[in-house]
């Protein structure tokens, strides 16, 4: 069995974390970053054991990795093109073994290998619950992406199929709702891997970039559906003084998707699906849903000020995305 970290000590803790890191980097207090002409965008996010993780659902290579992707997913989500890093500030009990923190390292350099940017920094402390705490650090492209950048007319657009997160962390606990619905393998898979290892849609803000028909200006709304579908376009609205119209028979959801109350309920809230929902002019929406094969058209955005209906029946639309400090 590994040593805890009261066994290890903090010096030690600190030289093994600095093997993940590029040589010499954590031997300061600072980070230098290299000068850019390009803006730089951070952002922060917290993962806390027993709200964003557990041991039963998540291992601590996921934990890691999800940290880092939630991150990345906002700078996304705001047109970050590039990443240069991150730094960590790890809390847990001193009775934490070596190898969970290892684990969770391991997670973080996973993710940091396939998305780009490195370990910059960070910091340690006891303390009675795990915590990951996350600042990212990335370059801005060309397009700054804004919430209150939507306008009457635009078209609503989203990266990819929303629910899967929810329903693999259903599967992971073994929640009684699923035990008797017949799902098919690959549903099932998909589910749990984008619950345990999230992809941030940066390769997608690129090909937005790319495919910006020239007549339009570089005007485009954009967040991220960390706290579900709903909420994501709540934001959209709200901060841009506009409504939309979504269409029930375009939900975004993955093959094999099942039918009712539920389901539907777990696409518009089920969060953590870190898609990016966007709302764009049409022929930039058209353009770009031709280079994303899983990204789909859901609504409208219109001048009904913070009002989110259904097209079919025009009724508000009934359910809401996590709020952190909602449950007990």
């Amino acid at each position: 069995m590994s040593p805890t970290l009261a066994e290890l000590t903090e010096a030690e803790l600190l030289r093994r974390l600095a093997r993940f890191a590029p040589p010499d980097q954590l031997s300061d207090d600072t980070a230098a970053l290299a000068a850019d002409v390009r803006p730089l965008l951070i952002n922060t996010d917290v993962l806390v054991d027993g709200i964003h993780f557990s041991d039963a659902t998540t291992t601590a290579m996921d934990v890691g990795w999800r940290a880092v992707a939630a991150n990345l997913s906002d700078l996304a989500a705001s047109g970050a093109v590039d990443i240069d890093g991150i730094t960590v500030a790890l809390v847990a009990p001193s009775h934490t073994h070596w190898d969970w923190v290892d684990g969770v390292y391991q997670g973080i350099s996973a993710a940091l290998g396939q998305y780009g940017g490195v370990l910059l920094g960070g910091d340690c402390s006891k303390g009675e619950q795990r915590l990951l705490s996350i600042t990212a650090l990335g370059r801005l492209g060309p397009l700054r992406l804004h919430r209150n950048a939507a306008r009457p007319g635009d078209v609503l657009v989203t990266s990819g199929p929303h629910g899967l997160s929810r329903l693999g962390l259903a599967l992971l606990q073994d929640e009684p709702s699923v035990r008797e619905i017949a799902l098919c393998s690959t549903l099932r898979d998909q589910s749990i891997a984008r619950h345990q290892r999230p992809t941030p849609r940066l390769k997608d803000v690129q090909q937005l970039l790319a495919c910006k028909p020239e007549h339009l200006p570089w005007r485009a709304g954009g967040t991220d559906s960390s706290d579900g579908l709903l909420s994501a376009v709540a934001g959209l609205c709200s901060s841009s003084g506009c409504g939309a119209v979504l269409h029930n028979d375009q939900l975004p959801t993955a093959e094999g998707w099942p039918e009712g109350a539920r389901w539907t309920d777990w696409c518009l809230a089920g969060g953590e699906d870190f898609e990016l929902v966007l709302s764009l002019p049409e022929a930039w929406a058209d353009a770009w849903q031709r280079c994303i094969p899983e990204s789909q058209r859901i609504g409208q955005i219109n001048a009904e000020a913070g009002v989110i209906r259904w097209a079919h029946n025009h009724k508000p639309v009934a359910t809401s995305g996590f709020d952190h400090f909602a449950q007990p």
